[in-house]
């Protein structure tokens, strides 16, 4: 039996994505900061606090799955907040890769979240591949620093895919169950002048590509992991309004209230990214959600 390492296996792509690579006959353990760990998974302890990892963790161990990160939509990116977003990403990578250089560990491949937010958030109607100029704003930073600390696991003669994470679509949390609850009661809007892309992708579609990585050797480097089919913020809401068989009539909301309610979080809603999954596909990925309205159908 093949075994999987999940980082941040707590989180909302880990527990959905624990529970499939178990279905499809996987061993996995998680790699938990937790106090209290997952009891249905085996789980090692890390503390990336004083940089301590139990490295039985990767004893017979086969692949690792990074999620590993702080939130960037919970909280208002304060010095401190951004300082944490950093180092939850690009100094947890650090301490992975110490220890597999400690160990003996026959890691086959090294399968790391990374984000579409590395281009930037003002690209217009521009259609982004990976080989896209990168940003400067603060996310691109964070990406940048991110995909480097991961791709050091090639030095240690590990295979290395870095999946470019959009807006992952679930119903047990992140964007959708957030934006859904004011359409819920009839408040659908729009954020800004809504002609703004969103580049996204079922929970589901995104779990097989993890599980993809693992299972296809020639799979290397960086893919953009969206939907075939991004959507504006205005058809994005509008699809959600008709799925949920509610209204849509208020007038978007201006970019000024967003900025005040959120700082500069706004520019997770402002920005535009419509973002090329060609990489993914040619490498013989089948989306089951390609389109938004059977993806939020199935989730809503």
């Amino acid at each position: 039996m093949k075994s999987v390492l999940i980082t941040g296996g707590s989180g909302l792509i880990g527990s959905r994505l624990t529970p499939m690579l178990q279905m499809f006959g996987y061993e996995v353990t998680h790699l938990s900061r937790a106090k209290k760990p997952n009891s249905k998974v085996p789980t090692f302890h890390w503390d990336t606090q004083h940089g301590y990892i139990d490295t039985k963790a990767f004893d017979h161990l086969d692949y690792v799955i990074h999620l590993a990160g702080t939130s960037v939509a919970t909280q208002r990116w304060t010095s401190k907040r951004k300082a944490e977003i950093v180092s939850s990403r690009v100094a947890t990578a650090g301490m992975l890769y110490d220890a597999l250089k400690r160990t003996s560990s026959k890691i086959k491949t090294f399968i790391a979240a990374s984000a579409i937010g590395i281009y930037g958030r003002d690209h217009g109607n521009a259609l982004l591949t990976e080989e896209s100029k990168r940003g400067n704003d603060f996310l691109s930073q964070v990406v940048k620093q991110w995909e480097a600390a991961t791709t050091r696991m090639n030095t240690l003669g590990i295979n290395v895919v870095q999946l470019r994470i959009g807006v992952v679509l679930s119903s047990q949390g992140g964007a959708l169950p957030k934006i859904a609850a004011p359409i819920r009661k009839g408040l659908g809007a729009p954020f800004g002048h809504g002609e703004q892309w969103m580049s996204w992708i079922h929970i589901d579609d995104l779990c097989r590509m993890f599980i993809k990585a693992i299972e296809d050797s020639t799979m290397q480097g960086v893919y953009n992991a969206v939907a075939p089919y991004p959507v504006t913020n205005k058809d994005f809401t509008k699809t959600i309004a008709k799925v949920l068989h509610q209204p849509y009539f208020l007038p978007s909301i201006p970019p000024f209230i967003l900025k005040l309610m959120l700082g500069e979080r706004a520019s997770l809603l402002l920005g535009s990214s419509r973002v090329s999954c060609k990489r993914i596909e040619e490498a013989g990925f089948k989306f089951y959600f390609p389109k938004l309205g059977p993806a939020l159908t199935d989730l809503i």
